[in-house]
C-alpha cells in the first residue's frame, strides 16, 4: 500500500517533477514489471546534485503503486556497518517483491564486495535493488558472468538544454528568465531547482549571476523565512551533522520545535532520513558563512548549544553506537585540525571494535611484537592479565580475526605491579604525584595501546575508530580527573593533540622504542566546559591577517623547551585561567624559559613574565588596541566577550578581529622573551639519567 497524507503527496509530487532521464526511468520501468531479460540491481552514479536520490524516489514511488514493498536506507548514517546494513534491509530478506533502495552508497563504498558477494543473495523472491552512489561500480560486476546478466549500470548525466528548460517550466519559471538559469546551472538539476526556488524578477529584468551564484541563490531562499524561529532552526540544521527533534529543542530552547521540524523537512534542500534530517553541502556551507558574517556572537552561540547536545548524546547511547555519536559531534570540528588529512574512510575497508575475548589473546600478543616489539609485548601481556576489560578489539567485516587493537586503562592508585609491570604507567604516576596528585573519588584514564600492525600509528579507519572510542569514553566517564593517551609517532601526532588540549608530559624508552605520553587535567577544565569552548573556538580569517606560525621550527621560534603548539596552548590557557592563580600550578609554561630555573616562586616568575609581555605590546596603535582587548577580555574578566566589546566600544566583529590578532602578537611577544631568556646549564647527573 503506498504512503498517505502529507508524506505520500510528497512522494507523489517528487516524482511527478523528475524531468528528463528516460533511459535511466526505462531501465527501473522494466525491472519493476517484472520482465524476464530485465536487471535485478540498477547502479545508479554520477556527482552531487545531479539527481541519483530523485531516480530512487521515482522508483520508490512506481514500486508504491505497483503494491511492492520499499525499503530506503541513505548509507551515510550506516557508519559502514554491515550489521546496520542487514538490520534497516531485513523486509528486503523476508518479503518477496521488495524493492531496496540504497542511497549515498560512497559513503560505504568499501562494503561494495561484501554487498555483491554476499548480502545481494539473502534477499527474497523477485526482490530488486537500485543503489545511488557518486562513485562508479567496480569492474567485478561486469567481469562476473553471473551478475553480468543481472546488473546495470546507470551513468547520471548532466540534464541537456531542452531538459533544464523543462524543469524550469514546470518549476514555474516565466520563459523569458530561464536562459540565464541554464546557462549558469550547467545541466545540475540542484542548481536548477534552486535558482527555480528564487522570487519571480520583474518583468524585461534579466537575471545575471554575481560571485558565488549557490551562495546568492540560498541567501535570498534564507531570507524569506515564515519567522525568526525557523531561521533559528536553519542555523541548527546547518551545523549539526544530522538534526533530530531532540536536537532542536535543546538549542532552540521553548520554540515550537514540532512545528518547525515538519516544515524543515519539507524544503527542497533538506532531506529527510532515517537518522534525521541532512542538508545539502553546497546549502550547509552557504547558511554557516551566512550566519557567521551576519551574527558572529549567534554563530558562536549555537555551534556551543550544538556542541552541548552532541555531549549529551553520546553519554545516552549505548556501548556500540557511542563511537557513531562522536563522530556526529566532530563534524563540527571537520575544517579544523587537519581531519580531512588524519581520517581518510574511503581508502579502506570497514572496521568494527568488540570487547577482548579470551581467543584472540595470542594475537593480540602477536600484533603487539610485530608493532613494538618484545618489551612492548609484554606489557600488553601484562594488562590483559589484569584489565582484560579495558582492551577493545578491531576487525574488517566479515571476518573474525583481530587486526588491531587498543586498551583504556582506568586507574586509581600507583600501585607497585603496575609500576613493575610497566614503564610508561610508572612514569605517568611519578608525573601525576609530582604535578597533580588525585584526590578521594578521583581516578585516571589513559589509552595506553593503539596499535595497527604494519601501519602502526598512521592515519586510518582504525585509528580513526580508535579515537572515537576514546573520546566516548571521557565523554561518559565520571569522576575522572586527569587523562592521558601515548604515541610513538609523535610527530605525527603531537599538533593535533595540543589544538585538542592534550599535551606532552613525558616520555618513556620501551626496548629501544621512545613512548611519549600526553595528558590534560579535566579540573582545570570539565569535559563539559571544554566542548562548549572547543565549539567557540573558531578563528576567523580576517583579509590581509596571516595565521600562526608553523609548529615546526628552531628554538627561537619554540618556547624554549617546549614545542611550538604547547607553547601557544600554554599562553592561551594562562589567560583563560588568569583570574584563578592556583591554576597556574600546573601550566606547561613552567616549563619554558619565561621562568628562570631554580625559581623560588615559578607561578609568580610565569605571571610577571605575561605581565611584561602584554605591556610590551603596547609599541604601535595596533598593539595598543591587542593590549586593551587582551586586557578586557581576561585580565578584568568581562562576563562575556560581547560585555568586552561594550567595554572597549567596538563593534563585536571588530572586537573579535582585535582579539584574534591580540593572541598572535601576545604569544610572538612571549616566545621572543623566552628564546632571549639566559639557557640553563644542564643539571648534574643523577641516578635518574
Amino acid at each position: 500500500m503506498g504512503l498517505t497524507g502529507l508524506a505520500g503527496r510528497l512522494a507523489a509530487a517528487r516524482a511527478d517533477a523528475l524531468v528528463g532521464r528516460e533511459p535511466e526511468r526505462k531501465v527501473l520501468d522494466r525491472m519493476l514489471s517484472g520482465a524476464a531479460d530485465a536487471p535485478l540491481v540498477a547502479y545508479v552514479h554520477g556527482p552531487g546534485g545531479i539527481g541519483k536520490s530523485s531516480l530512487l524516489r521515482y522508483a520508490g514511488r512506481q514500486a508504491e503503486l505497483a503494491g511492492r514493498g520499499v525499503v530506503h536506507i541513505d548509507a551515510r548514517f550506516l557508519d559502514v556497518d554491515p550489521r546496520r546494513l542487514e538490520e534497516a534491509a531485513a523486509l528486503a530478506c523476508s518479503e518477496p517483491g521488495t524493492v531496496l533502495l540504497l542511497d549515498t552508497f560512497e559513503r560505504c563504498q568499501p562494503l561494495e564486495p561484501w554487498l555483491r558477494d554476499t548480502f545481494l543473495l539473502r534477499l527474497a523472491e523477485d526482490a530488486l535493488v537500485v543503489v545511488a552512489s557518486r562513485v562508479a561500480p567496480d569492474v567485478e560486476w561486469s567481469l562476473d558472468p553471473g551478475w553480468a546478466q543481472l546488473f546495470a549500470e546507470l551513468a547520471v548525466r548532466p540534464l541537456d538544454a531542452a531538459q533544464s528548460d523543462a524543469l524550469l517550466a514546470a518549476r514555474g519559471v516565466p520563459a523569458e528568465q530561464r536562459s540565464p538559469f541554464i546557462a549558469f546551472a550547467g545541466g545540475s538539476p540542484l542548481a536548477l531547482s534552486l535558482a527555480a526556488s528564487l522570487p519571480a524578477a520583474a518583468p524585461g529584468a534579466p537575471w545575471e549571476p554575481t560571485g558565488d551564484v549557490l551562495t546568492t541563490l540560498v541567501e535570498r531562499l534564507v531570507g524569506d523565512l515564515p519567522s525568526a524561529a525557523h531561521r533559528r532552526a536553519l542555523e541548527v540544521v546547518a551545523q549539526a551533522y544530522v538534526t533530530r527533534e531532540p536536537l532542536l529543542r535543546a538549542v532552540l530552547g521553548d520554540e515550537d520545535t514540532a512545528t518547525v521540524f515538519s516544515w524543515l523537512r519539507q524544503l527542497p534542500y533538506v532531506e529527510a532520513t532515517p537518522e534525521g534530517l541532512h542538508p545539502h553541502d553546497a546549502v550547509r556551507a552557504t547558511l554557516e558563512a551566512d550566519l557567521r558574517w551576519r551574527d558572529p556572537e549567534r554563530y558562536d552561540d549555537v555551534r556551543a548549544r550544538v556542541s552541548t547536545a552532541g555531549l549529551q548524546a553520546v553519554r545516552g547511547a549505548s556501548e556500540d553506537d557511542a563511537p557513531l555519536r562522536v563522530a556526529e559531534w566532530m563534524f563540527l570540528f571537520r575544517d579544523q585540525d587537519g581531519m580531512d588529512d588524519l581520517h581518510d574512510w574511503q581508502a579502506h575497508p570497514h572496521v568494527e571494535d568488540a570487547p577482548l575475548r579470551p581467543a584472540d589473546v595470542p594475537e593480540v600478543l602477536r600484533m603487539a611484537e610485530e608493532a613494538e616489539g618484545r618489551e612492548s609485548a609484554a606489557t600488553v601481556a601484562y594488562w590483559v592479565r589484569r584489565r582484560p576489560e579495558a582492551f577493545r578489539v578491531h576487525r574488517y567485516a566479515g571476518s573474525s580475526a583481530p587486526v588491531a587493537f587498543m586498551a583504556i586503562l582506568r586507574l586509581e592508585a600507583p600501585l607497585p605491579e603496575d609500576r613493575a609491570g610497566d614503564p610508561v604507567i610508572a612514569a605517568l604516576w611519578d608525573h601525576v604525584e609530582a604535578t597533580a596528585p588525585l584526590r578521594e573519588g578521583e581516578h585516571l584514564g589513559v589509552r595506553r595501546f593503539a596499535m595497527q600492525p604494519g601501519w602502526h600509528q598512521r592515519p586510518s579507519p582504525l585509528m580513526d575508530l580508535m579515537s572515537r572510542r576514546a573520546i566516548a569514553d571521557e565523554m561518559r566517564a565520571r569522576g575522572r580527573a586527569l587523562t592521558f593517551t601515548v604515541f610513538e609517532d609523535t610527530d605525527r601526532w603531537k599538533g593535533y593533540l595540543a589544538k585538542a588540549g592534550m599535551l606532552e608530559v613525558t616520555a618513556v624508552d620501551v626496548g629501544g622504542r621512545v613512548q611519549h605520553l600526553f595528558g590534560r587535567d579535566w579540573r582545570r577544565q570539565s569535559v563539559d566546559q571544554w566542548v562548549e569552548d572547543r565549539a567557540r573556538a573558531v578563528a576567523v580569517p580576517v583579509a590581509g591577517e596571516t595565521g600562526s606560525p608553523s609548529a615546526a621550527g628552531s628554538d627561537d621560534e619554540r618556547g624554549g623547551d617546549l614545542p611550538r603548539a604547547a607553547f601557544e596552548e600554554g599562553v592561551l590557557e594562562a589567560l583563560r585561567t588568569w583570574r584563578a592563580p592556583r591554576e597556574f600550578a600546573t601550566s606547561v609554561l613552567l616549563h619554558s624559559r619565561l621562568v628562570p630555573r631554580g625559581s623560588a616562586d615559578p607561578v609568580a616568575d610565569l605571571r610577571g613574565a605575561i605581565t611584561t609581555a602584554l605591556d610590551a605590546l603596547q609599541v604601535d596603535p595596533a598593539g595598543v588596541k591587542a593590549h586593551d582587548a587582551l586586557t578586557a577580555t581576561y585580565i578584568a574578566a568581562s562576563r562575556t566577550h560581547k560585555a568586552a566589546a561594550r567595554r572597549l566600544g567596538v563593534p563585536y566583529g571588530t572586537y573579535r578581529r582585535h582579539l584574534t590578532l591580540a593572541k598572535e602578537r601576545l604569544i610572538e611577544q612571549l616566545l621572543r622573551q623566552a628564546a632571549t631568556a639566559p639557557v640553563p646549564s644542564p643539571p648534574r647527573s643523577s641516578p635518574e639519567g
